[in-house]
């Protein structure tokens, strides 16, 4: 999947893209309600893909994963990185959202939206301190943002997430609410068990996909690796992501379609958190000069969430059929749909970037 035939630039290309393309909402409903039915119809579906882990991780959602993250980071032009590293505005202020923001918005929203709700309120929150470090590479790409920018991103996202999360997890569940004079809680995470999951989500992922352009340039140089490798593969991107979301569907289609109202309530707290936190990051990537592409990437890894290792931790704290776990769950069945129609929204916005002199030189 080329950056142009993605999603698409505008709306003046939608002709020329292909059909995996140009449907794409269609097909991530239709993996949507596949999953769904496979969970909830087919007998023992659930349980099958529950048996398949290795060390309490899903072995269909680490290989979908995989496929989906791979094309996207073999794009990324590594050469090109040090532009990322020195740009300290981006840099910083993807730190600052992720990690004092996005956690303490989830928490205020937790609070002020369920707090009758003890169970899933501390699912929500447990989602707010796990950063997005893999299914955000391909809502970057769709949107057309900043392919080396998102690398770094998510690689430094990966390093805080391995430190912080259990630091996190104890402040956000225990200090804080104490401090507050709230009902505390307590999570299940070492250090090792989330690198093992940064390791496996975008550690083999980067590594693949850095080794991919490093023989393949140096092998048959950049002009066959962009205009022939990267097209053939791109696809897979697409084939991932839609295997990945009918995976994360059919393991809790029984208790999404069992507890419609209690997946309503915890909905609320998330749309309204995707929504500011990308809002935010567009605003604040516009008021610091960052250009479309960064602002997107910058936008887009704000809003995203690591919901495999969201759940990996409620069902190891709190049990698999845990409200807990269903909050990570419905974590997904929000995430997909918003952060789409968010792409387009962000491919509309990018004339208004063009118009202008952007950072980026676009």
């Amino acid at each position: 999947m080329s950056r142009s035939a993605g999603l698409g630039t505008d709306t003046a290309v939608v002709g020329k893209l292909s059909t995996l393309d140009r449907f794409l909402p269609v097909w991530i409903g239709l993996a949507m309600v596949a999953g769904l039915l496979l969970g909830r119809l087919v007998p023992g579906f659930d349980e099958a893909l529950n048996s398949a882990q290795l060390q309490g991780i899903s072995i269909p959602i680490a290989l979908g994963l995989l496929v989906m993250m791979y094309p996207v980071l073999a794009k990324v032009r590594y050469d090109r990185l040090h532009t990322v590293t020195s740009d300290r505005k981006l840099l910083v202020s993807s730190l600052v959202l992720n990690w004092v923001v996005g956690p303490a918005l989830m928490f205020a929203l937790a609070w002020l939206l369920i707090p009758d709700l003890p169970e899933y309120r501390t699912g929500l929150i447990i989602v707010g301190l796990a950063r997005c470090i893999a299914m955000v590479v391909i809502w970057n790409d769709l949107a057309c943002g900043d392919r080396e920018a998102a690398a770094v991103l998510v690689a430094l996202n990966s390093l805080f997430q391995v430190v912080m999360f259990a630091v996190l997890g104890w402040f956000y569940l225990a200090v804080l609410p104490r401090w507050l004079g709230l009902e505390t809680a307590s999570i299940s995470a070492s250090p090792w068990e989330i690198a093992q999951s940064v390791l496996i989500f975008l550690g083999f992922p980067l590594l693949a996909g850095y080794l991919s352009r490093r023989i393949g340039e140096k092998t048959r140089g950049r002009s066959w690796y962009e205009t022939r490798f990267l097209p053939a593969i791109g696809p897979w991107a697409l084939y991932g992501l839609l295997f990945t979301i009918v995976i994360l569907f059919a393991l809790q289609g029984q208790q999404i379609t069992d507890r419609p109202i209690d997946v309503v309530r915890i909905a609320v707290p998330l749309l309204l958190y995707f929504a500011v936190m990308w809002g935010g990051g567009y605003l604040l990537g516009a008021a610091l000069g960052l250009g479309y592409r960064r602002t997107t990437t910058l936008a887009f890894t704000a809003a995203g969430n690591n919901f495999e290792l969201a759940i990996a931790v409620a069902i190891a704290t709190y049990g698999a059929t845990s409200g807990q776990a269903l909050a990570g769950v419905v974590g997904p069945l929000i995430e997909v749909p918003v952060l789409v129609a968010l792409v387009y929204v962000s491919l509309r916005l990018r004339t208004r970037f063009d118009v202008n002199a952007t950072a980026d030189g676009r």
